[in-house]
């Protein structure tokens, strides 16, 4: 690495990047920091690739090479190696934050903590303004012990509810309750309750069965395992209930009340045709993702398609949309978890459509998308969510900080979110 290489290397400011979230405009804001410094604070927007794993996700997560990048950290002088990184993989616009995130800040400018602010900050705001129903965990509690007319849904990936879970519960990430509730609880009298870890997934979780038009009653469980565990009761572990196989009827309903709510948020329809004219304007990054679980996607889906499970792409969606105001397209073969997810991608800001195509004309890839291997415990934020043996105070210190996400999303003024 030479002197004039680093000296070449150009500079945005935060007025830049502000303006560029604004507009609408492409950006690639990335922290290179390790996991557990980016948790401690970063711009609403940022992204994280530590710079040890530049090559390796690069290419992955910003597919175009004019993506405009902005790479930042915090005075350990990791940004100017990393944007060399980039330039070395062939990307024509690499920029340094100026200032770091010290000049962000004293630009005026709002700093997030935890990972996925953004998409756990607009968790909140839907609750805020639809008021989402939700019950305590000693009332819950108390209605397992009661042996009542109850169903348990949890939203979270299936490792994690094998973790640890709600006693009862049943295992239903979240892209997939639209398309299964009714299989779980076909009595419209069944009470169904949502949890998570924590409180984005089951906000989420709990408003896509409202917005989807469920008959039963609908609470998410206040707070997940953290406030379960919080008011001193006992989760259970290794548990495998999943949610049953829906005949086509079934489907059919949820695929009508999914679409209604898709239409609702404003999301469009594609074919082929429209696909391919996406694909044919290398002037905007693409997101292609097959939203169905990993083992269903890996039977059989559409090429190009890489798999992001429905619930976590719009629990993760800086990790797999890093490029703000880039377009996604979201398929799957029922239609249901797709127009779901892309509901809620939609009202996060995002360009998206649903790819509505016959699957049973095509010829159909299988295996794994050829992901980068997934990051070892190096630089990891331990979340406080994850797990059995969280400290009670990193728990409650946890759910202090979202419930100040709508305030802090406020004073930030970037994000563009709506909820319908």
């Amino acid at each position: 690495m030479t002197t004039d290489t680093l000296d070449r290397i150009q500079t945005a400011t935060p007025q830049d990047i502000r303006r560029a979230l604004l507009t609408g405009s492409e950006i690639a804001l990335i922290d290179v920091r390790e996991e557990h410094e980016f948790a401690q604070g970063h711009p609403l927007f940022a992204a994280q690739i530590p710079l040890r794993r530049v090559d390796d996700e690069a290419r992955w997560r910003i597919p175009r090479l004019d993506t405009p990048i902005v790479v930042y950290d915090n005075g350990e002088g990791l940004a100017r190696k990393a944007a060399v990184r980039f330039e070395a993989l062939g990307y024509t616009d690499v920029r340094e934050l100026e200032g770091g995130l010290t000049g962000w800040r004293d630009a005026g400018y709002e700093l997030f903590e935890d990972v996925n602010s953004y998409s756990k900050a607009f968790g909140e705001l839907v609750e805020h303004r639809r008021h989402t129903p939700s019950l305590p965990a000693e009332e819950v509690q108390a209605l397992i012990r009661e042996k009542a007319d109850i169903r348990i849904l949890d939203a979270r990936r299936y490792d994690e509810y094998n973790t640890m879970s709600i006693p009862t519960g049943t295992s239903v990430p979240g892209a997939e309750l639209a398309l299964r509730a009714r299989a779980i609880a076909p009595d419209p009298d069944t009470t169904i309750i949502v949890n998570c870890a924590g409180r984005t997934r089951s906000i989420i979780g709990t408003q896509s069965l409202v917005n989807a038009g469920i008959p039963n009653k609908v609470y998410a469980l206040r707070n997940g395992t953290i406030g379960w565990t919080l008011a001193g009761q006992d989760l259970e572990t290794g548990q495998t209930r999943t949610a049953p196989e829906v005949d086509e009827a079934a489907t059919q309903e949820a695929r009508t009340h999914a679409r209604d709510v898709a239409y609702r948020a404003g999301v469009k329809r594609i074919g082929w045709g429209e696909l391919d004219a996406l694909k044919a304007d290398t002037a905007r990054t693409l997101y292609l993702y097959d939203v169905r679980q990993p083992r269903e996607y890996e039977s059989g889906h559409l090429p190009g398609f890489r798999n992001a499970q429905g619930g976590q792409l719009v629990q993760e969606t800086d990790h797999n949309a890093p490029v703000r105001g880039a377009r996604i397209v979201v398929t799957d073969p029922t239609g249901v978890r797709a127009d779901m997810t892309a509901s809620w991608l939609a009202q996060l800001g995002w360009e998206v459509y649903v790819l509505d195509v016959d699957w049973s004309a095509v010829d159909l890839e299988r295996g794994a998308d050829g992901a980068p291997a997934p990051r070892g415990p190096e630089g990891r934020y331990k979340r406080p969510y994850e797990g059995t043996d969280n400290k009670a105070a990193a728990m409650q210190a946890y759910l202090d900080w979202e419930y100040g996400l709508v305030a802090q999303l406020e004073r930030d003024g970037t994000h563009g979110f709506y909820v319908i």
